[in-house]
């Protein structure tokens, strides 16, 4: 889920669940509660409404008890005079939270309730009724204020022919308890819905959104400690697991840039290894012809001539392994400097091979060379550099020859939009599972170091590197024994039409 839609989803947390639940609640809480208020208060048809109105609620639990006093007025008057049944007749309105009083002219002949609380209702009751003068339908007053009481009134005539009123009171200040104790149930439980609801959205939001930025907090830790051999777990699909895919991406590119460099590291060591090997060779040589001469060893012109071709041979052995050494720093800083031009591929192909003819034939290498391209086809290429290229190829071939009557082919083909360049040998082969390496910077398939073969180990990281350079791809195919084969392809010069 997003991060955007979780805010929505959280914002329609935040507003509707605590919204419906609290309509759910209050249907269920108000249903009951009304419930027990029509039963105790045998009020018929109550409502929220209702009982969130103190004097039309209050007026409503004493309406049946007023009736009766209207009726007992007309029909038998003597009884509200008598105390006793006033009394009982008071105990019995006590449980709606009303009393009665009971006036004859300006007398108090019976009060219901204590002097204290029945003070409200004395100071607010009307005057004394007129002699003959009875209730008809319901009369009421209300007095708000602080004194908050409700008071209905019966008026009747005693024994000896005295006007007097009966007085309905109820205490609206206090109200029914049912009703506030449904407030304050509504309101308890609102309150609790928001801190359920909180709750469980801080659960929420903490697992989706603390719990991984944790995660990622605990693994930048690691990163600034050095530590990279750990995984950060996928998390969520949304903004912030991008986050931490993005973090764990860099964990591993940063793993990959410490092995390279733990890598170049080691390989510079070897490289510097394998010069160091390299150049000990000849630099004994060297010294050992140079020493012949000077302690009169080379005796005759043919020894002389001999040491010194023999040491003119060494230096340009150092001279080599000098040049391609820095050939190779040139091409790893990406520096080497290339001069490309358009040249005939068959015309150049066949100074090469005219060329390597009397440098191999002077090494006792049988060679061949064979073109199939025609003479208008082109390449774009430095032609020094697509040199270097063949001669590091037969050099390596020849290197690792191991046979007696050594043979180098060299075929040019036209193969497309490109000309392909094949270097066969009949060496002693590579093993398929060295093929794949052999371009590899310090890769060797003989890790004997057999002084007589030499070499730093670039050779051939220099060849792909200049064909990759030029546009162009290598590779290689042998069998072990009969012999390895070099291919190489440079795109054809093509003129684009006005």
């Amino acid at each position: 889920m997003k991060l955007k839609t979780r805010l929505i989803a959280a914002f329609l947390i935040i507003v509707l669940i605590p919204v419906v639940l609290s309509i759910g609640l209050t249907l269920v809480v108000g249903r009951y509660q009304l419930n027990s208020i029509e039963e105790k208060y045998e009020i018929q048809g109550a409502t929220v409404e209702n009982i969130s109105n103190t004097m039309q609620v209050m007026s409503r639990l004493t309406e049946n008890a007023y009736a009766e006093l209207q009726k007992l007025a007309k029909t038998d008057p003597a009884k509200l005079e008598d105390l006793e049944f006033l009394s009982k007749y008071n105990k019995d309105l006590t449980p709606k939270h009303a009393f009665l009083i009971v006036r004859k002219a300006d007398n108090i002949l019976f009060l219901g309730a204590s002097s204290e609380a029945a003070a409200p209702a004395l100071s607010h009751l009307p005057e004394a009724a007129s002699l003959g003068e009875v209730s008809e339908g319901e009369s009421s007053i209300y007095y708000g204020g602080e004194d908050q009481v409700l008071i209905k009134q019966v008026n009747f005539i005693t024994a000896d022919e005295q006007p007097a009123t009966v007085f309905l009171v109820s205490d609206v200040k206090e109200g029914l308890p049912e009703a506030r104790d449904f407030f304050v149930d509504i309101v308890f439980g609102i309150v609790l819905i928001l801190v359920i609801t909180a709750g469980l959205l801080s659960f929420w939001i903490y697992r989706s959104v603390i719990t991984p930025l944790g995660k990622m907090k605990k693994a930048a830790q690691n990163i600034e400690a050095g530590n990279l051999d750990f995984v950060l777990e996928p998390m969520v699909d949304d903004e912030i697991g991008a986050l931490g895919k993005d973090l764990e991406d860099m964990r591993l590119r940063l793993k990959d840039s410490a092995a390279e460099k733990v890598k170049y590291d080691q390989e510079s060591k070897e490289l510097i290894s394998n010069i160091s090997h390299d150049l000990k060779t000849p630099v004994t040589a060297i010294k050992g012809y140079a020493e012949g001469i000077m302690d009169g060893v080379a005796d005759t012109p043919e020894k002389m001539d001999k040491y010194i071709r023999t040491i003119y041979n060494k230096a340009n052995e150092m001279n080599l392994l000098i040049n391609e050494l820095t050939l190779y720093s040139k091409i790893d800083t990406n520096r080497i400097p290339y001069n490309f031009s358009t040249l005939s591929a068959s015309e150049y192909f066949g100074d090469c091979a005219e060329d390597l003819s009397f440098e191999l034939e002077a090494k006792n290498v049988q060679f061949d060379y064979h073109n199939y391209v025609d003479e208008d086809v082109m390449i774009i290429a430095d032609a020094e550099q697509i040199r270097r290229v063949i001669h590091n190829i037969i050099n390596n071939s020849i290197k690792y020859m191991g046979k007696d009557q050594p043979k180098i082919n060299l075929r040019v083909n036209d193969v497309g939009d490109f000309v392909q360049v094949e270097i066969e040998d009949n060496g002693r082969g590579i093993a398929a599972a060295d093929l794949p390496n052999i371009f590899e910077r310090f890769y060797r398939t003989d890790t004997s170091r057999n002084s007589t073969k030499g070499g730093s180990g670039i050779g051939l990281s220099i060849v792909k590197k200049i064909i990759e350079e030029h546009g162009g791809k290598i590779w290689a195919t042998s069998k072990e024994e009969t012999g390895t084969t070099m291919y190489f392809v440079l795109r054809k010069y093509q003129e684009v039409p006005n």
